[in-house]
């Protein structure tokens, strides 16, 4: 399935964005949405994952600051980024996945991946 994102730019750091990933199937046909990060020359980094009960995980260095939702009838994942830091800089991709076979933060564990969108935080 397609996944779309929208709502990435520029902020100074303490400032607030949110990001939407608009997918093409039912919500119902992921077990698990989520979102990763990638700054240059770095490895991809899971930043927080919503599973079909709506339960929903962080990694320790967004959490507090970012929260993952969801609108299951219009099929779009929401990730709300709030007290921006400079090191929050990177393409933020959105993630699904049928099964729940491996952990949320495994990048390799996603079959379906968005084409990223640019969040810049500057000091």
């Amino acid at each position: 399935g397609q996944l779309v994102e929208s709502g990435g730019g520029s902020v100074q750091a303490g400032g607030s964005l949110t990001l939407s990933c608009d997918a093409s199937k039912e919500r119902s046909e992921y077990y698990c949405m989520g979102w990763f990060r990638q700054a240059p020359g770095e490895e991809r980094e899971g930043v927080a994952a919503i599973d079909i009960n709506g339960r929903t995980v962080y990694s320790d260095s967004f959490k507090g600051r970012f929260t993952a939702s969801e609108d299951k009838p219009k099929r779009t994942v929401y990730l709300h980024m709030a007290s921006l830091k400079p090191e929050d800089t990177g393409v933020y991709y959105c993630v699904a996945k049928r099964a729940d076979a491996f952990p949320w933060y495994n990048p390799a564990s996603y079959p379906n991946w968005g084409q990223g969108t640019q969040v810049s935080v500057s000091s």
